[in-house]
């Protein structure tokens, strides 16, 4: 067995708008990295976080209160292992961005740490520790972050599993991440309030269209069904400028906008990278008018999913 592995998970877009907790996708951007060492103690331990991202230093060392530390935890617990990990994060997702960096720290260590087994577990099979790695920084066992960096792609997740769903090869999307934080726990506590039932319905029949547009590589279908009249108005005030961004990114041929994940980042989908490299600095422009900078990234939306890239003899 290797001693040492390190990994890198991808930034995602939780919820995909009209999916909250249960759909999600991956980026081809902005990614986060952990290098997991076997040791003989039965523990997990962190030994360091980097990064360029501002705040990185002051996330959690201890195991139990770091989402890739718990991850681990759970890995070891429930496997029995005779050996611990040792983990050390580099951080390349901004924290509180909306684009899954809590997730891609507990999926990286936990693509890495499965390398160091005698008998690797199936993506499917780390799913559940994943979910236990992410509920430290959200609250909540929900997979739209972990299972598509876990299987790439479009995914559609429960409490029990974690499915690849089909995506047409020339859906792109563009997320705009300004400079701003907006916590989970934060941007969960506005939709506490009870939902009227019409809402309830005419959301239930946007993800219809949405998944049947996805399984039949329907534009159409899929513009229809890219509309979230549930989360996004009880959101969207917490988030200056979100507005004109999605205005611009409609105006710009947009299958749809919406906020990715808790926020504050902003997706769209278009149909050809062309579209979403000409929309994506329109976009930007929407924060940039308000007086925040903000960063675009341009993906397939069938992008890679959390891949290992280097262990010791490999």
């Amino acid at each position: 067995m290797s001693i040492w592995a390190s990994a890198f998970a991808p930034a995602s877009v939780g919820n995909i708008g009209v999916g909250f907790d249960v759909l999600g996708h991956v980026i081809d951007g902005p990614r986060d990295i952990a290098r997991v060492r076997r040791i003989d103690a039965l523990e997990v331990r962190i030994d360091g976080i980097g990064g360029d991202v501002t705040g990185a230093e002051r996330l959690p060392l201890a195991a139990s209160d770091n989402t890739a530390g718990r991850a681990l935890q759970s890995l070891r617990t429930a496997l029995s292992l005779p050996f611990g990990f040792a983990l050390t994060l580099e951080k390349g997702i901004p924290l509180g961005s909306g684009m899954g960096g809590s997730a891609a720290s507990c999926v990286a260590a936990l693509v890495a740490a499965n390398a160091l087994l005698a008998q690797p577990l199936s993506r499917e099979a780390l799913y559940p520790f994943a979910l236990d790695g992410e509920s430290v920084a959200s609250g909540a066992r929900h997979g739209d972050n972990v299972a598509p960096m876990l299987l790439g792609g479009v995914t559609l997740s429960t409490s029990q599993r974690a499915i690849a769903l089909d995506v047409p090869s020339w859906l792109h999307a563009v997320v705009v991440h300004p400079d701003q934080v907006l916590e989970t726990r934060r941007s969960r506590a506005v939709l506490a309030a009870p939902y009227a039932l019409h809402d309830v319905v005419a959301h239930s029949t946007h993800l219809a269209l949405f998944l049947t547009g996805l399984q039949r590589g329907d534009r159409e279908l899929i513009r229809d069904g890219l509309h979230d009249v549930l989360v996004e108005p009880r959101r969207a005030p917490l988030i200056p400028g979100f507005d004109a961004v999605k205005t611009a990114a409609l105006a710009h041929g947009a299958l749809g906008a919406s906020i990715s994940g808790g926020g504050p980042s902003v997706f769209a989908w278009f149909d050809s990278l062309a579209a979403a490299r000409a929309a994506a600095p329109i976009m930007r422009a929407g924060f940039l008018d308000v007086g925040i900078e903000a960063r675009a990234h341009v993906s397939p939306v069938a992008a890679p999913r959390a891949e290992l890239f280097e262990r010791d003899g490999a």
